[in-house]
């Protein structure tokens, strides 16, 4: 994640920009941020990811959807990107100029990079945690399998569960199903 530099955007500018741009940008308060750069790792993921919940979810309520979806995010305006999504029930979007933005997502998904993973851990999550659907955030590493789960609870705490190894699986309390992370990781080569 790179800022371009020297330059304090509007909100208008930025609009601009990001939907000529052949690549994702994200807008922090007159910066703009790169969100390109995606590894073959942090591609096979996200995709494996897709697929999996694809077909676990293809006959009930809930709809994945992929990173081109904007999120509208309320702490962190006019949205983000996130690499996977899920939406149970009625999808609500809402339009800012010529771009619809989700606004009810319930599970978020981030593969984190050397680049955004302190991003997608701190500030990102406390910005998504103002979204009223968002339930449940997983942070999946590329360089091993490593999956970070958080799951927002009845009194609005957030509990966290990380999971290791291609053996391991975790539940998906938001959704009612359980991925493995040999699932989350096929194909994908370790250093």
């Amino acid at each position: 994640m790179s800022a371009i530099p020297e330059h304090r955007y509007s909100l208008e500018e930025y609009l601009k920009l990001d939907l000529a741009a052949e690549t994702r940008y994200e807008y922090f308060n007159g910066e703009i941020v790169d969100m390109a750069g995606g590894s073959l790792s942090h591609n096979l993921i996200s995709s494996n990811l897709v697929q999996s919940l694809g077909r676990r979810l293809a006959e009930g309520p809930c709809t994945v959807l992929t990173a081109d979806m904007h999120l509208k995010v309320p702490l962190a305006p006019p949205y983000r990107y996130a690499d996977v999504s899920v939406v149970c029930g009625e999808i609500q979007t809402e339009q800012i100029g010529d771009v619809e933005l989700l606004i009810n997502p319930l599970l978020i998904v981030e593969v984190l990079s050397p680049a955004t993973a302190a991003y997608d851990r701190g500030a990102k999550f406390t910005a998504y945690c103002s979204i009223p659907s968002f339930r449940e955030y997983l942070l999946i590493a590329q360089d091993a399998p490593y999956v970070t789960q958080y799951v927002r609870q009845a009194d609005g705490q957030w509990v966290r569960r990380d999971f290791e190894g291609l053996d391991s699986a975790l539940t998906l309390p938001s959704l009612d199903c359980t991925l493995t992370l040999a699932e989350i990781y096929r194909r994908v080569s370790f250093q």
